[in-house]
């Protein structure tokens, strides 16, 4: 799996799968987590590593039609323009805030953000490149104008090799530091929505389309291969639908 570019995560998840599954037959081991209430989610990385051992690693014809457990279309949890500025203005340290600020403008995933690099943003021409992002794909983003100057501020005689978010005892911030910087603003602002650090994304995807921006613009910015998951952002927010009023 290193060798064909699997990332540490996935590695280590599968790895945990095989290892769970161990001599039960995979029907029956199935069963029993969705019977404990298991996601779907769960069900589909434990069915994909046992399928990936057997096929990839075993050499063996894939037989099983079993299909993969359905996953249930959720809509994603979405914050406001107002919201968003809320959440922001309760952070005090300019670091942290600029680090949220940045993630939502640019729809970064948590991980995108902490590892962002100071010569992967180009502030004149208001882009950034995300490296090695999910599926080791690198992509362009945009950059607001609004932050350029705090950004600039915090960037000021420093190594363009150096993290853009560094950690007061050197290195990169952690993800989970991250999290916790936007959970504890989010409690602040008194907003009751059950929203996560990626949340942020899914507001930069939605506030972009009701501002008329292509999805295709749109599936680039975020980086998703299939125009399809892109497309879920128009299930959440509809320009023409927010202008029609209840007839009670």
């Amino acid at each position: 799996m290193r060798v064909a570019g699997y990332s540490p995560s996935t590695i280590e998840a599968y790895a945990r799968c095989l290892q769970e599954i161990g001599e039960n037959d995979l029907l029956i081991f199935l069963d029993r987590l969705a019977r404990a209430g298991k996601s779907p989610y769960t069900l589909n990385q434990y069915h994909a590593a046992y399928k990936l051992y057997r096929t990839k690693v075993l050499g063996e014809r894939w037989e099983s039609k079993f299909p993969y457990a359905k996953r249930h279309k959720k809509l994603p949890v979405v914050l406001t323009r107002e919201e968003i500025a809320r959440t922001i203005a309760e952070i005090k340290n300019p670091k942290h805030q600029l680090l949220v600020a940045l993630a939502y403008g640019a729809g970064l995933r948590v991980s995108e953000a902490v590892n962002l690099k100071i010569a992967d943003l180009d502030l004149a021409e208001l882009n950034l490149v995300v490296r090695g992002g999910k599926g080791k794909k690198d992509r362009i983003s945009v950059v607001p104008e609004k932050i350029v100057g705090a950004l600039r501020e915090l960037l000021l005689d420093r190594n363009k090799h150096d993290f853009v978010f560094e950690s007061e005892r050197g290195g990169k911030l952690t993800t989970r530091t991250a999290q916790v910087v936007f959970e504890r603003a989010l409690r602040r602002a008194k907003i009751m929505k059950n929203a996560t650090f990626h949340s942020l994304r899914h507001s930069f995807a939605t506030h972009l389309l009701e501002n008329g921006v292509s999805v295709r613009y749109i599936q680039q910015l975020l980086g998703h291969a299939s125009i399809t998951t892109t497309q879920l952002y128009t299930k959440v927010t509809t320009p023409q639908l927010k202008n029609i009023r209840s007839p009670l």
